[in-house]
């Protein structure tokens, strides 16, 4: 696997280190040892996947509070997303900026997501899947979430949302 660094302190795009032949090709998409190099996720307590009908399909910005914060690594296997995390470490140099990036089933790229981060998607193809490896197990107390559309933080999506929950809606405006 190929880390790429990204602006947002210990974000890392990950790209496959493909092996290819006539038959297509194999890689590794997730090496305990490769991660752990880095200092990132060294266990995995769920996986998850997400199935997405339609184009346009907003999902986010999700994350676990104290004590429960999970590290993510995220990957498009059907069709295409946009794939958003917001630093919300209050002690970080990239307190509140964000990043986003097209995951696809083509492009074969996962975006890896520290803990401390929200995430988010938005459906550039229908019937997009996504898959999660996630370094802690779902506490339903614990799922908080920030409006995916907040002027605190500018994100630019690059479509408008057609289907997102009551919840993603509703969530308040970013007091900090």
């Amino acid at each position: 696997m190929n880390f790429t660094t990204l602006e947002l302190h210990g974000a890392y795009l990950v790209e496959l280190d493909k092996l290819e032949d006539d038959r297509g090709f194999f890689a590794r998409s997730f090496c305990v040892r490769e991660f752990a190099e880095l200092g990132l996720m060294r266990s995995v307590a769920q996986c998850n996947v997400s199935f997405n009908a339609t184009r346009g399909t907003l999902r986010g910005m999700h994350y676990q509070a104290s004590p429960h914060e999970e590290a993510k690594v995220v990957r498009c296997t059907r069709g295409a997303i946009w794939d958003v995390i917001l630093d919300l470490r209050e002690d970080s140099a990239t307190y509140l900026s964000w990043h986003g990036t097209e995951l696809s089933a083509e492009n074969h790229r996962a975006l890896y997501v520290p803990e401390g981060f929200a995430h988010g998607f938005i459906t550039l193809t229908d019937a997009a899947e996504v898959f999660y490896l996630m370094s802690e197990f779902y506490t339903p107390g614990a799922g908080r979430g920030v409006r995916w559309d907040d002027p605190a933080f500018g994100i630019e999506w690059p479509v408008a949302p057609e289907v997102l929950s009551d919840a993603d809606r509703g969530y308040a405006d970013f007091s900090g």
